[in-house]
């Protein structure tokens, strides 16, 4: 099951080059380089699950998993409630890509083409100055998997999620698509059942608090290539921990697909912060699912940057199922010329004395579509629950527009809810006030929008909090005139 790569990477102008990266970093690799040991033919079938399955040698439990979901898949139609999905071919989609590279624990063992992209985007050095512990996917596979001894001293485990089927498999099968992400949750979550590949394991005894970050970075490299990492997170009571991701992918003609899944399970007196900037590329469909179940007295923190792919749906969910527990979550989106942003955030409150607070910020440019989509549910248990909802919409031009869309079912009267929306465009006073303080018009509109991102700027760790930045700024270039 292979098939040749002839086609060509349609140009790129060189701010599209730079966008492609992260800031300050090389801004251009040629994915021609990328040598593959395997490349699925374009579609979707059960001869190749049962391949990817095999490769992988995992045990029946997961291929009975997988062949669920072909079967939910085809079953199930697209939906429509969102962003147009109909010129997403799923017949033209790769579902499956592995380098030709074996995962290591030292950077000098990886291939030297694999290495340059990653070392461009800043992996190792981040893992040098920063880190705890980093992985590096790219297309299908991890090809890099290192957790600093400290951490491997106190019980942690950090591995990609192929490993942990392998070496994990009663706490991986426990957790893994049933109680928190089931595989019949939606079409693009069956999808990811039948052809999920790599991602991240994590799991934090009880009372380890890992004070310093571990990464992962997703780098989609094949020409109508798809993604679908998995990351699997689980904090046991009393534990902390820090996750960082980050996704990128090149300029193509064709379309590309990632439906990644996130699981996260945060259990009694634990904490969760889960930081992502994702810039796939404009041809890129992002259709990401990611969901916290969070007990006692737990709390999760979902801080979000999107921007890059043509289309995204993402709405990042946290179940507060015990009593104490809390979700905080805070997002960002960028809509330029031909996207259609639509992001938001769930949170379900099971358990009484629980809150949440949800803050999201748009931008639209060039004719983008931006759209919050937020859904909270207060269920009768749920007394004394406390729910925070803040959506903030900025316009640049006359083209632009912003959506939203809330929902809240609210189930018993002893709760405080509150929801705001602001939807403006920048005014002429503010741009007029910066330039008589010697800023030319295009500066003003950049400073401005700068402070409308600044929350969520402050709250990222300074690396993705810098790359934010200037990703943004970068796609404001040109915005006068």
């Amino acid at each position: 099951m292979t098939s040749t790569k002839a086609e060509q990477q349609a140009p790129m102008s060189d701010v599209e080059k730079m966008k492609d990266f992260n800031i300050n970093r090389s801004i251009y690799d040629d994915a021609n380089e990328d040598q593959s040991v395997f490349v699925a033919k374009p579609g979707l079938s059960e001869e190749l699950v049962r391949e990817i399955s095999k490769q992988k040698k995992e045990p029946e439990w997961m291929l009975q998993k997988r062949l669920q979901g072909l079967k939910l898949f085809s079953e199930t139609p697209v939906p429509t409630w969102g962003p147009d999905l109909s010129k997403l071919n799923f017949d033209e989609i790769v579902y499956f890509v592995r380098p030709d590279a074996k995962q290591s624990r030292s950077w000098d063992e990886v291939p030297a083409d694999i290495k340059k992209t990653f070392e461009r985007i800043g992996i190792p050095e981040a893992e040098r100055k920063s880190l705890s512990g980093a992985g590096a996917q790219y297309d299908s596979e991890v090809v890099y998997h290192n957790l600093k001894k400290e951490w491997e001293d106190k019980g942690v485990i950090f591995l990609n999620m192929d490993d942990a089927v392998q070496k994990y498999p009663d706490l991986v099968k426990k957790h893994f698509m049933s109680k928190c992400i089931p595989v019949n949750d939606h079409k693009f979550i069956m999808l990811h059942a039948a052809v999920w590949s790599g991602g991240t394991f994590i799991y934090v005894p009880p009372g380890i608090k890992v004070n310093i970050p571990l990464q992962a970075y997703f780098r989609m490299n094949a020409i109508k290539g798809g993604q679908f990492e998995h990351t699997l997170i689980i904090a046991d009571k009393n534990s902390e921990v820090h996750y960082i991701e980050g996704c990128s992918a090149p300029q193509y003609a064709k379309s590309s697909l990632h439906a990644g899944c996130v699981e996260v399970f945060v259990y009694e007196g634990a904490h969760v912060k889960y930081s992502s900037v994702e810039n796939w590329s404009r041809n890129t469909y992002n259709l990401n699912t990611k969901r916290s179940i969070v007990e006692k007295n737990g709390i999760m923190e979902w801080i979000n940057g999107n921007m890059g792919s043509g289309v995204t749906m993402l709405y990042p969910c946290s179940v507060l199922v015990g009593e104490g527990a809390r979700s905080d979550s805070l997002g960002v989106v960028f809509a330029g010329k031909g996207q259609h942003q639509d992001t938001g955030s769930k949170v379900i409150h099971v358990a009484p004395n629980t809150s949440s607070t949800i803050r999201s910020k748009s931008i639209s440019k060039d004719g983008g579509i931006s759209s919050y989509r937020g859904y909270v549910k207060v269920t009768k248990n749920a007394k004394n629950a406390k729910v925070s909802v803040a959506c903030d919409a900025l316009i640049i031009d006359d083209h632009s527009s912003s959506k939203t869309y809330p929902f809240m079912k609210i189930e018993n009267n002893e709760v405080d809810i509150a929801h705001e929306a602001s939807v403006g465009k920048i005014s002429e006073e503010s741009i007029f006030y910066l330039q008589s303080r010697g800023l030319s018009e295009e500066q003003a509109i950049q400073m401005i929008v700068a402070g409308f991102i600044e929350p969520v700027i402050r709250a990222l760790p300074l690396e993705y909090a810098l790359e934010l930045n200037k990703l943004i700024e970068l796609e404001m270039e040109g915005s006068v005139g």
